[in-house]
């Protein structure tokens, strides 16, 4: 009878907002503190009993008064992590992971404990696949490392948009080299007509001036041999790689490759001129290859030590035959046949911007420090290459072929 009635839940809320506005000045007082040590007082006011938790709807009130403060994509996470907990509570144990680790550990904690459902079993014990589900689920075993980024693109691979970037590239690499045999009527070692290095794709020293040439000398292969190899490659490694990280970071990392190849010929074998796109698929070769390597305990792909074995032999006769090809006496001197120095500017670009990108699956870029060394690093390359190709020659007095 003489009891007072139980506050509302209108009237609860604004006496948890009055209790977080009341930390404020407290927290002004004191000497700067870490972000954490903020969020563990505001934390602390709803778990007086200091049991490590409270409620999602508390903390859910908590990160809509103070969210603003925190980086978008964190906030994003903690939000994943409220919707995720059916019990109603969360732990301030999984808060301050979140809090205090970097991008990555952040994203695969909120796939562990936010609210996209992962069953617990591994992807490999799951029985009774379709045809295109087996497909996805083998896909992230080549190229993902943890079984938690695998079952996140498992769930969420949707094959929209398909891989179009490697399989729009390998079309056209096929559809030129099939009019350039018919019109030179030759399709083994087409680089040693006469008539080959008139193709206005190719890149010729002489005619460095013409930039596109820079990029386009990709759809000019010395034969069906170089093509061959450099279209199983993509269509192998570069699927594959597009269907995991998309045709943004993939298609980033096969230009860097294909301009790092050509700008090196430039530098390094200053006569010579260049075809393929072997600076582009060495690349990501290159890269894959690493990342497997780095991650050899995560990554279950079948056969690896084989299947990198090969892939090894393979680029290594591939880059013999163009070793070969270079000094081979040429079909139209004094022009030296193509450089093999573009499949060394792939593979310098594949270790360094190639694996950064292999190995954030999901994160940001730009979070990333190394991520920026070695954009810094490609940049220079690519500024010295430019001004070398502007000055040196005249600086070395350096006598070049003819253009074709």
């Amino acid at each position: 009878m003489g009891e007072h009635p139980s506050p509302g839940p209108a009237v609860a809320a604004c006496a948890e907002a009055e209790r977080i506005e009341e930390l404020e000045p407290e927290a002004e007082e004191r000497p700067p503190a870490a972000p954490e040590d903020h969020w563990k007082v505001l934390f602390d006011q709803f778990d007086p009993g200091n049991t490590g938790y409270i409620s999602t709807g508390k903390f859910r009130s908590l990160l809509e008064s103070h969210g603003s403060k925190l980086d978008p994509h964190k906030r994003e996470v903690l939000l994943a992590l409220t919707d995720s907990h059916a019990d109603g509570q969360i732990c301030y144990q999984d808060f301050v992971s979140l809090m205090s680790n970097k991008r990555s550990n952040s994203f695969r904690q909120a796939i562990l404990q936010g609210n996209r459902r992962l069953c617990s079993k591994a992807l490999l014990e799951e029985k009774g696949l379709n045809l295109s589900q087996r497909l996805i689920r083998h896909v992230a075993y080549e190229t993902l490392p943890r079984e938690i980024d695998r079952k996140w693109y498992y769930d969420s691979y949707t094959c929209c948009p398909p891989p179009w970037f490697m399989i729009t590239v390998t079309l056209l690499e096929v559809a030129f080299f099939l009019y350039n045999g018919v019109s030179l009527d030759q399709f083994v070692l087409q680089v040693t007509h006469p008539r080959y290095l008139k193709n206005s794709l190719v890149y010729h020293p002489q005619l460095r001036a013409q930039a596109w040439r820079y990029l386009t000398y990709i759809f000019m292969h010395a034969g069906i041999e170089h093509l061959g190899l450099n279209v199983v490659l993509q269509l192998l490694v570069g699927v594959p790689l597009e269907m995991v990280h998309g045709a943004t970071r993939i298609g980033l990392v096969y230009v860097a490759g294909v301009v790092a190849g050509s700008l090196a010929v430039s530098v390094a074998d200053m006569t010579a001129p260049v075809v393929g796109s072997s600076g582009g698929v060495y690349a990501l070769v290159s890269a894959h290859l690493a990342n497997i390597v780095m991650n050899w305990s995560g990554m279950k792909c079948q056969f690896k030590l084989l299947r990198m074995a090969v892939a090894l032999i393979c680029m290594s006769m591939e880059f013999g035959r163009a070793v070969w090809l270079r000094f081979h006496p040429s079909a139209y001197p004094p022009c030296p046949h193509p450089s093999f120095v573009a499949h060394l500017g792939g593979v310098a670009v594949g270790i360094t911007l190639g694996v950064v990108v292999l190995r954030n699956y999901e994160q940001r870029l730009q979070d990333q420090s190394l991520w920026w060394i070695f954009v810094a690093m490609y940049t220079v390359f690519v500024l010295f290459a430019v001004f070398w190709n502007i000055f040196a020659y005249t600086l070395l007095d350096l006598k070049l072929p003819p253009p074709p």
